[in-house]
């Protein structure tokens, strides 16, 4: 039968198998011609998707491991730092035929994990300081699940529904109950008090409320059911019956606090994004994000030489020559310049500082990696001041 899954290991990857061939084709013709020039490649997205006015650099720690051991050098962004269109976010040295095979990869973990990233950052910014969660491991391949949940989390979700994932970035995984429970049992209040019966004491006591009845009758049964155990009601009211949501959420909250339940929280999930939850914040306390953060637009990054040889040269459409991006400390903005040179001035007149910094000599990691919890927190500070504009 072959393979059990359709994945690649990671023996595959590290080996360059996973390469678009052409690759393969062009390390046989630069051994035919018995070359291997030394050149400098940067990474570099020219625009982002949907309009994002900025995105969250991901992916950096897997492609050091891909990396490493290999007679290269890498500059990088921290993982974690925004960035805009056309700033170099990650710079890549040493003779070509070290890494040809690898690019693909390469992008690949970039690509995808800072799209994620972004995502789930956006969704943080929206939501304020109501909680997130990230739920969208069913909508994706489950191999990659892990690296899913753990970009979602360093880009601003406040923890992860899946069990690996949780271990990867060593939290407790977070969750409420599923619809199968509410059935098998029969009827809500038995699920209710069975899932309060076998939860861990930390998972707070969210009853899901949409099975059989309406929501606001729901949330009354879970109330009757847990009394002050009840932390939240979770509405996953499919898109069928929903109708007016905002006024459905006004119903149940209106139930809840005239009968004394005003701590109760309202947690909705299902189908949403960053703008249902500008939307829902009226009434909605907390998140449960899925399909629109696992399946994220990835970063368009290309990977271009921009040096041969120690010499500026580059495609056409691209500019030449290894190049530093700086951050002004007045007002964020990134200004490119010539790799080596004086740091510049920011239009504004502010300050600027370098970004880019080694990662790798020679295939040895020469700058210490921070936690999941440590590069989450880095995002958050760059986001706090950040809002999120409703769609045209």
């Amino acid at each position: 039968m072959g393979k059990i899954f359709h994945i690649a290991s990671i023996e595959d990857i590290l080996q360059g198998k996973v390469t678009d061939v052409y690759f393969t084709n062009v390390v046989k013709a630069l051994r035919h011609l018995g070359i291997n020039p030394y050149v400098a490649a940067e990474v570099r997205a020219g625009s982002l998707p949907e309009n994002w006015g900025w995105a969250v650099l991901a992916g950096l720690e897997e492609s050091l491991r891909l990396l490493g051991g290999r007679d290269v050098d890498v500059y990088s962004l921290p993982e974690g730092t925004l960035f805009w269109p056309e700033d170099t976010v990650f710079i890549l040295e040493g003779p070509y035929l070290e890494f040809a095979v690898l690019e693909t990869a390469l992008l690949g973990f970039l690509c995808e994990a800072s799209g994620v990233a972004t995502k789930s950052a956006r969704c943080r910014v929206a939501a304020g300081d109501r909680t997130v969660l990230s739920f969208g491991a069913r909508r994706m391949h489950p191999a990659i699940t892990p690296m899913i949940e753990r970009n979602a989390f360093i880009g601003g979700c406040d923890g992860v529904s899946v069990i690996a994932s949780a271990e990867l970035i060593k939290e407790k995984p977070l969750g409420t109950m599923s619809h199968s429970l509410i059935l098998c049992a029969g009827d809500e209040k038995t699920a209710f008090q069975a899932f309060d019966a076998i939860a861990e004491p930390y998972v707070k006591r969210v009853a899901l409320v949409d099975t059989f009845q309406d929501e606001k009758f729901g949330a009354l049964t879970a109330a009757e059911a847990l009394g002050d155990k009840l932390f939240a009601v979770r509405l996953d009211t499919p898109g069928s019956r929903r109708g007016d949501f905002l006024k459905i959420m006004r119903e149940v909250r209106w139930e809840l606090d005239i009968r004394g339940f005003t701590e109760v929280k309202i947690f909705l999930s299902g189908g949403l994004d960053e703008y249902d939850i500008l939307r829902y914040n009226r009434y909605a306390d907390a998140y449960g994000v899925g399909t629109s953060i696992s399946n994220a637009p990835v970063v368009d990054f290309s990977f271009d030489i921009v040096e041969v040889e120690g010499r500026p040269r580059a495609k056409r459409g691209k500019m030449s020559g290894k190049k530093q991006t700086y951050r002004c400390r007045d007002c964020s903005r990134s200004v490119l310049a010539p790799w080596g040179g004086e740091p510049p001035s920011c239009p504004c007149g502010g300050p600027t500082e370098p970004l880019l910094t080694k990662y790798l000599e020679r295939g040895t990691l020469v700058k210490g990696l921070p936690s999941p919890q440590e590069i989450r927190e880095y995002v958050l500070g760059q986001i706090k001041d950040r809002v999120i504009e409703p769609p045209v």
